[in-house]
């Protein structure tokens, strides 16, 4: 099943078609939690996208804390939000925020991350 139908004629980008289309489905509960999705390249395959379009959309939804990738096992609906996943998403919402209003990238904000994860991890 294909929840997302794109409009060749919209002036909104693809990717946010797809994020849009794919976060009603899951509001609506037409996708239900633990549903697992297409992965990046058969749903780019599919709507005739690059596979980059279709990855950020994911990558959208995975920050607004509504999908998950589990590593090779691909990508579902995520659960129910607890009050810990919502923290985290507001707490990356306002790095994102603010690394943007500082002026650094999306590569190397996210390798900023990785150096503090990576380091927390050595310390344990």
């Amino acid at each position: 099943m294909n929840p997302v139908v794109l409009d060749a004629s919209s002036s909104v980008p693809p990717f946010e078609q797809v994020r849009a289309q794919l976060a009603d489905a899951i509001g609506a509960g037409t996708l239900s939690p633990e549903a697992r999705l297409p992965t990046v390249r058969a749903l780019a395959d599919q709507l005739g996208l690059a596979i980059n379009t279709v990855a950020r959309s994911y990558r959208q939804l995975e920050m607004a804390g509504l999908i998950e990738t589990r590593g090779r096992n691909g990508t579902f609906v995520a659960g129910r939000m607890t009050a810990q996943r919502k923290a985290a998403v507001t707490a990356a919402r306002n790095y994102v925020r603010r690394t943007q209003e500082l002026g650094f990238g999306a590569a190397e904000s996210l390798a900023i991350v990785r150096r503090e994860i990576e380091s927390s991890d050595s310390e344990s």
